[in-house]
């Protein structure tokens, strides 16, 4: 439930649900779901079409997208695993303390350099992020993790030394760094 000091309407982001608070009484719909519906709707037309275009290959689109689905749900149901036993054995308490608000840039750039070293995927990371932000940390520590996350590369440094070269490794690892920051303090600055 929403407090009474709340406005007429508002937007909590992190739930993605819409509240609607009047006197009489509190209804919450969830915008997701439309957003839910939207997307499928796109995918059904797309798929339709592609059926259409060429039934073969939209066969064979799908038995690709199986089989990397079922190499990938192993390491997925790890990760989500390890992410749900590391949230629970941690307090929202010290979580609000290095990643929160009061953790300032320091939070900031110590998830920036986590973010650096590990490899999580996408798929793992936003929900992952969510918990973190449900639990006290800062919106713009966790921008900037996801962001370092899809723009550093430690993990693959070595295949992009051998292939693109030593200089342009550090260079980009570097400014994707600087960027992951001021992108989690832009959006810490939009959205707080």
């Amino acid at each position: 439930m929403a407090p009474d000091s709340l406005p007429p309407f508002f937007v909590d982001s992190n739930l993605y649900t819409v509240y609607y608070v009047s006197e009489a009484s509190l209804t919450i719909e969830r915008s997701y779901y439309m957003e839910l519906a939207l997307i499928y709707s796109i995918f059904l037309i797309a798929l339709l079409y592609s059926a259409l275009k060429d039934r073969g290959k939209t066969r064979r689109a799908f038995m690709v997208a199986r089989n990397v689905f079922i190499k990938m749900m192993p390491v997925l149901l790890i990760i989500v695993g390890l992410v749900g036993l590391l949230l629970g054995f941690i307090p929202p308490e010290t979580i609000e303390q290095y990643l929160g608000d009061e953790a300032g840039l320091g939070g900031t750039i110590s998830a920036a350099i986590i973010g650096s070293l590990v490899f999580i995927p996408n798929l793992v990371a936003v929900p992952l992020a969510g918990s973190l932000l449900r639990s006290g940390a800062a919106i713009m520590t966790m921008a900037t993790f996801i962001t370092t996350l899809t723009m550093v590369g430690t993990v693959t440094a070595p295949l992009e030394i051998k292939e693109l070269g030593l200089r342009y490794t550090l260079l980009r690892n570097l400014l994707g760094f600087l960027f992951a920051i001021l992108v989690g303090i832009g959006v810490g600055l939009i959205l707080s």
